[in-house]
């Protein structure tokens, strides 16, 4: 095939077609746990994540939040995916390979922000969130100098009663008794219990069964959805997500969405140099911590 700039065209042209429709044909799991919060500079500043303010009877002057000394920046990081088509195979008419990694690329972009949200999931133990206390934490700070835990230890069971209890019973009690600064119930509402996939067994037995594995009735059928996800990295750790709220538990924030992108000059030093064109995608983003009171942890190291 002889190479010039219409057959260049056309062909780059059918690979972000097929880059496009494999995108389009992707599916996402980070909406059910994360909002979308898009970014329009290099960062975006979270420290309003501090107030969690609710409305209070007006008596004389409003009351007014002031931002808390906390500060919570989340910095977008740059990423890119590139596959080199060689000349020689465009004058070969060795084309096919080509199509299915412009399909591998669309779909890669179309998981890129799950690979960011499950990332924050990840690290959730470790990575501070607003206040400086890792999002997961038995310390977080709660007004008027008290402490309040988001962090289990405990495995999650269906074996007896009691192992229930002590796992998904007391990270539902826990996150229901959460109150605010002022003491006013928070009213979060745990609804996703999320697991990798070696806890889908036991997670789905407990949503599902009348009976545990001891004979005693199941108070905590139907309390939650189930969400299994293999981007879980912690085969034992578990978590208890309240995603009512306008804001969810975890944040993407998209600074550029991924983008097919492509060199295809043939008058480039990569085709002087290399014989190379070059396509793939591009974006730019991070992911981050909403509000640490939305989630229950367990690392799931106890009995």
């Amino acid at each position: 095939m002889k190479i010039n700039g219409a057959v260049i065209a056309g062909l780059f042209i059918g690979l972000k077609t097929a880059f496009t429709n494999a995108f389009a044909a992707g599916e996402a799991e980070w909406p059910e746990i994360a909002s979308e919060v898009p970014s329009t500079t290099k960062a975006n500043d979270y420290t309003w994540l501090s107030n969690f303010p609710g409305m209070t009877e007006w008596v004389g002057k409003k009351q007014v939040k002031k931002l808390s000394e906390y500060n919570y920046v989340i910095v977008n990081k740059s990423y890119a995916s590139t596959v080199a088509v060689k000349r020689d195979d465009i004058e070969d008419d060795q084309l096919g390979i080509y199509k299915t990694q412009a399909e591998g690329a669309g779909h890669a972009a179309k998981q890129w922000p799950d690979e960011l949200v499950y990332g924050a999931v990840n690290n959730s133990f470790t990575k501070s969130c607003y206040d400086g206390k890792p999002f997961i934490a038995s310390n977080h700070p709660n007004g008027n100098k008290s402490t309040a835990s988001n962090k289990g230890t405990k495995k999650l069971s269906i074996e007896t009663f009691a192992k229930a209890q002590a796992s998904y019973g007391a990270a539902r009690t826990a996150m229901m008794s959460l109150k605010d600064e002022e003491g006013r119930p928070l009213n979060v509402r745990p609804n996703i219990l999320l697991v990798p996939p070696a806890l889908e067994a036991v997670a789905n037995s407990l949503m599902t069964l009348d009976k545990l594995e001891d004979g005693k009735p199941n108070p905590f059928k139907g309390t939650a959805k189930v969400k299994v996800s293999g981007r879980l990295t912690n085969s034992n750790a578990w978590f208890l997500l309240d995603t009512t709220k306008p804001l969810k538990p975890f944040i993407y924030q998209p600074r550029k969405k991924p983008v097919f992108v492509q060199q295809t000059s043939i008058d480039s030093d990569a085709v002087f140099m290399e014989g190379e064109f070059k396509f793939g995608a591009e974006a730019r983003g991070e992911a981050g911590f909403g509000h640490w009171q939305l989630v229950f942890g367990s690392d799931g190291t106890v009995d």
